[in-house]
């Protein structure tokens, strides 16, 4: 085996790629140039007349969506240009929105069948679909025709190093010769089928299935994320079809999303207090179930409510036996933690956390716009399908995008900086078309004004027809399945605030790479950090305090006269407005003077490292220093206490009686006079003439403070009562 891997090292497999594509593109540039004879061999022609302004592939697409229509290409064209004349006095623009418009209506046709995802030829079709988007008008056909070759030889040179340490993904590319395609040509075919895509989340699908591909997603991926989701929608419709799903009792129109725990090599544990139990953990639209397996008491179900309960909250935590918190593979619900055990690293954990939080998100947006039957089914519908993919993604990939990347609709929206704008565009969505839905959408011609829009079939209708009922009644669903099957359309509202998330999302994932960057360890570190990032600061406090010990007695007098003056003159308020505009002339300057010269690096000194046992010791001192703080001001309260509460009567009549000054002084004295008299006070109190008075008096407030004893206090701990079972 070791002389067959050398000899492949030596003679890289990039040589015999390059021929196998030079010879394979050969023969594609020649089928592209006999399109015609081509189409009438395997059935893409079907003898229809080519439109001259499309290129060849994109013929070939109209002529299959046109069979699938049951129209000719002629009338597809005609039914186009009636429905959009303005779009026809666009040559730049025509043959992409005409492409468009063929293949949204040819699916919208081909998806009402409930087995359409295990159709490998229909899977082609959509493939060609978006090549034919990224090459539309009959001036793209030369370059068509001489880009496969092209592309087959470029990304050949992506990876030349031995078949055995190849990238699976990209030697699938190299292998085969068909053409990739870009996240544009996806986003504008793959969300007319709501099952594939959503249009909130179709960048971070792009970017989760072309992670390994260079951007560029290949046919060989597409194909196994769709077989990879048929599988998944397979699998829920299989368990809410089971004897298991009756054994919930399920509310109408409650799904089940997802089951751990039925097998034992995984089990999910139940934690609550220092007890852990065993059992089946299962997901729905509504809530989470878990069903404990204990010896003795049968299988108890207990219901966790994520529909109704405004404040749930879903994080991640840690866990252990007897309740001690050793392991991070806990999602934990308030009070109760499921535990999620595996050898490797939390994958199970995070899948679940990730889609119980899709789960409350859209239940929160359903309570937040009121959502009404229709509209609640359809917002349930694209959290199903979003669950679906990530989890179709996760099975086909392993890979699990989180944050920003998320393939979960609501998840996304949730994080997503202005979030709040997209969610508001969704309802809008929502509303306006479910609104006019049974009024103004009931002919054929009313679909094809609303396809003016970006056509996208309703995820209620999609879920309908493969068996999912989601409405409590029958006859309401098929109803509605009218209404679905001819609404289309995302609203510009909502793409624009995409968009404008998007962009700022971008921004903070760069701000937060710095912020990952400049993080110190260490408390020593972050101390000197901090002391070099406020040292202008520290050393103006440290001249404010030199001047009011009166070291130096002229300046201290003159920084008095001038404090004075302020104060007198009425400036005092003025100091807070004087600091705010001064930081913007600093800022204003370096932004248009400052000649773009970019941030100093901060250069501090790091403090001495330390050894183990010292961090330990240093961390045992900052401790009792902080417990003997703690400990002075609980004292200090109690005393207060004991005064207030007259424990010690002469003490009592004394605060009193100055307290009863106190406010007298503060009723009747200007505000200025009183910060004219606070200022002399704290100023000169290290005054060479006031310096003895001021220790005499501290002396005589201390022994006071002392003579008062504390209020007592007694601490009661409840019984606790251990039961053994």
């Amino acid at each position: 085996m070791g002389i067959v891997e050398a000899w492949v090292r030596e003679k890289p497999i990039r040589t015999f790629l390059a021929r196998l594509a030079q010879r394979r593109g050969a023969a594609a540039a020649a089928f592209l140039a006999s399109a015609t004879a081509t189409a009438a061999i395997d059935g893409d022609g079907g003898g229809e007349e080519s439109i001259p302004q499309l290129s060849t592939i994109a013929n070939s697409v109209v002529s299959r969506c046109s069979r699938i229509l049951a129209l000719s290409t002629e009338n597809l064209r005609q039914s186009f240009e009636a429905h959009f004349p303005h779009n026809c006095n666009e040559p730049n623009t025509y043959a992409r929105e005409l492409l468009e418009y063929c293949c949204h209506k040819a699916l919208h046709e081909v998806t009402t069948r409930p087995d359409y995802l295990a159709d490998k030829n229909l899977r082609r079709l959509m493939f060609d679909m978006m090549l034919a988007w990224e090459t539309p008008g009959s001036e793209d056909a030369s370059v068509e025709n001489g880009s496969i070759v092209r592309d087959s030889l470029e990304i050949e040179d992506v990876d030349e190093g031995s078949i055995f340490y190849a990238n699976s993904t990209r030697l699938a590319v190299q292998v085969d010769d068909k053409k990739t395609v870009g996240l544009n040509a996806f986003a504008q075919i793959a969300p007319s089928c709501p099952i594939i895509a959503d249009l909130v989340t179709v960048h971070n699908l792009f970017d989760a299935l072309t992670s390994s591909s260079g951007g560029r997603l290949h046919f060989l991926v597409y194909d196994k994320y769709l077989r990879s989701l048929d599988r998944e929608l397979r699998s829920v419709k299989g368990i809410m079809q089971s004897p298991l799903a009756s054994s919930f009792h399920l509310d109408a129109g409650e799904c089940i999303l997802a089951i751990d725990g039925d097998k034992p090599i995984n089990p999910v544990l139940q934690h609550i207090g220092i007890s852990a139990w065993p059992g089946r953990l299962v997901l729905t639209t509504h809530a989470l179930y878990f069903q404990s397996i204990r010896v003795g008491y049968g299988d108890n179900i207990v219901k966790y409510d994520l529909a109704m309960d405004s404040n749930q909250v879903i994080k991640r935590d840690l866990t252990g036996p007897l309740g001690v918190r050793l392991f991070d593979k806990a999602v934990m619900t308030e009070p109760i933690y499921f535990d999620f055990p595996e050898l490797g690293g939390p994958s199970r954990r995070d899948y679940w956390l990730a889609i119980t939080r899709e789960v409350l998100q859209v239940n929160r947006f359903i309570r937040k716009f009121n959502l009404g039957d229709v509209q609640r089914a359809e917002a349930l519908s694209k959290a199903i399908l979003g669950i679906l993919r990530y989890s179709a993604v996760k099975e086909a990939f392993h890979i699990a995008p989180s944050h920003f990347k998320t393939t979960l609709t609501f998840s996304l929206a949730e994080k997503l900086p202005k979030g709040d704008m997209v969610l508001e565009a969704l309802y809008n969505n929502y509303f306006q078309l479910l609104d006019s839905s049974l009024s103004h959408l009931a002919t054929d011609s009313a679909v094809d004004k609303m396809s003016e829009n970006h056509s996208v079939p309703f995820s209620l209708y999609a879920l309908s027809r493969m068996g999912f009922l989601l409405l409590k009644r029958k006859y309401e669903t098929e109803k509605e399945i009218i209404f679905c099957a001819v609404c289309f359309g995302v609203t510009k509202s909502l793409e624009a605030a995409l968009k404008e998330s998007i962009c700022y999302s971008e921004r903070i994932e760069s701000a937060r790479a710095t912020v990952d960057q400049v993080k110190v360890e260490g408390i020593d570190a972050n101390l000197a950090l901090m002391q070099e990032l406020l040292f202008p600061f520290i050393q103006v406090g440290k001249i404010v305090y030199s001047l009011s010990q009166w070291k130096d007695p002229l300046k201290s007098f003159l920084f008095l006269a001038f404090m004075l003056y302020v104060i007198q003159r009425g400036l005092a308020s003025y100091i807070v407005p004087f600091v705010f505009l001064t930081f913007a002339v600093v800022m204003l300057w370096h932004k248009y003077i400052g000649d773009g010269k970019l941030l100093e690096v901060l250069e501090v000194k790091p403090p001495p490292s330390k050894s183990a046992v010292e961090q330990i010791l240093t961390l045992q001192e900052a401790i009792s220093k902080l417990e003997d703080s703690l400990q002075a001001v609980n004292i200090a309260l109690l005393k207060f206490r004991s005064v207030l509460f007259a424990s010690v009567p002469k003490a009592t009549e004394v605060v009193a009686t100055v307290l009863i000054a106190a406010a007298t002084f503060l009723v009747f004295v200007p505000s200025r006079h009183l910060l004219l008299m606070v200022a002399l006070e704290l100023y000169t109190r290290e005054m060479p003439l006031r310096k003895h008075n001021t220790e005499k008096f501290r002396r005589r407030i201390r022994e006071w403070w002392a003579r008062i004893p504390a209020a007592p206090v007694q601490m009661i701990r409840p019984n606790e009562t251990k039961k053994k079972r």
